[in-house]
């Protein structure tokens, strides 16, 4: 494996780094996040120069480019202070590409070529979180229509999509638990009658908003099930290791980040006559710092490098998540412990890393999951 980066993976992250640099600043990153808006200037400019189009294919007017690249971009906005959930919409598409009919493409990427999320994912509810398959979300036919009742909840984005891709059980299997093939994917639209969302506040995550939806009795038809009906318990797991993947790279870039503002930090502090960075206690944070930021990266670049070259990453996406999720946590901790006290304020931007960044560790799959993921397929190896 060679991990330099070719001419044009260099010329695309510096590209970045100028549009960051212009419509990125710390001072827009803290106006969002104080007034809990999202960046839209930002994505706007990432649309504008190419990137919000990374990564789709070509004949959906995208630019196609190999999952190790992706990861870099995706890295190199949060090493910058930028946002995770502005980029990556490629991989979040990939549902409905592969499964979505051509009026369910069709407006998911007039939506997505406009700069805006096209749908969120109704998978998780109140009893069904790391158990999907303990959702309670029902649909029913009748006269011609379907009818969907339900509660989902930690829907990012629900106030802003205009479509949710909405796992829900077959009513007539409600009361068999273990059926998961009784499970379906619909396309509903969350301006439909019936829909109620309610906004949750979060002690991260301001630039984002995460809602609870309640639908009752929520009328879709025949032409919105999303793939195979009864197989929406497997295409839900279609895309997760490579979810898994871009929320290890993006907390990668946030640990860089929060890093990168320590060790400054540490050469310019002066406390008993001498910079913090010269007393062994603050080398020994940095080197361990730096240690866990060059394992992250050579466990987010390999998984990328195997994804590219077709080889299986069930174990090392579900690793990889599971690292890089504690270790920058661990690395953001250290870093904000450097800082001190201002690092405790506003001010400065590691007290938004520190907030952000512990959700990691529970969204796209617990630690614990990520945990049973892998086990699983590490016993499997050696049977």
């Amino acid at each position: 494996m060679d991990f330099r980066l070719t001419e044009e993976q260099e010329l695309l992250l510096e590209s970045l780094r100028e549009v960051m640099a212009r419509d990125c600043t710390e001072d827009y990153m803290k106006e969002c996040y104080e007034k809990g808006e999202h960046p839209m200037k930002f994505v706007q400019a990432l649309m504008d120069n190419g990137f919000g189009m990374l990564g789709v294919p070509e004949e959906h007017g995208g630019t196609p480019v190999d999952n190790l690249t992706m990861m870099l971009v995706a890295e190199e906005i949060t090493k910058n202070g930028g946002p995770h959930f502005v980029f990556g919409q490629a991989l979040s598409i990939a549902d409905m590409l592969h499964f979505g009919s051509e009026e369910q493409i069709a407006d998911t990427m007039a939506e997505v070529q406009r700069g805006g999320v096209a749908f969120v994912l109704g998978f998780t509810e109140p009893q069904a979180g790391s158990d999907s398959s303990a959702a309670a979300t029902t649909y029913t036919r009748k006269n011609g229509k379907v009818y969907i009742n339900g509660h989902k909840t930690f829907m990012s984005g629900a106030l802003r999509a205009p479509y949710m891709l909405c796992l829900a059980r077959n009513s007539e299997e409600a009361g068999n638990a273990d059926k998961r093939n009784a499970f379906s994917m619909w396309w509903v639209p969350m301006n439909a009658p019936g829909i109620k969302i309610e906004k949750l506040e979060k002690i991260g995550w301001h630039m984002q908003d995460t809602c609870e939806v309640y639908l009752e009795d929520v009328e879709v038809e025949e032409k919105d099930l999303v793939g195979v009906e009864g197989n929406g318990f497997m295409q839900v797991l279609y895309n997760f290791e490579m979810e898994r993947l871009l929320m290890a790279a993006s907390v990668l870039g946030m640990a860089e980040c929060a890093f990168e503002d320590a060790v400054r930090y540490a050469n310019q502090r002066v406390q008993f006559g001498k910079t913090i960075g010269s007393f062994q206690l603050i080398q020994e944070k940095l080197t361990f710092m730096k240690a866990k930021i060059e394992n992250m990266k050579n466990m987010v670049y390999k998984c990328a490098w195997e994804v590219d070259n077709g080889l299986p990453v069930q174990i090392s996406s579900a690793i990889a998540k599971l690292y890089c999720a504690q270790a920058a946590n661990e690395v953001i901790d250290d870093a904000l412990q450097i800082m001190g006290g201002i690092g405790y304020t506003k001010d400065a931007r590691i007290s938004r890393l520190w907030l952000d960044a512990r959700v990691f560790r529970i969204g796209g799959g617990t630690d614990e999951i990520m945990i049973h993921a892998a086990g699983r397929a590490i016993l499997k190896q050696y049977k």
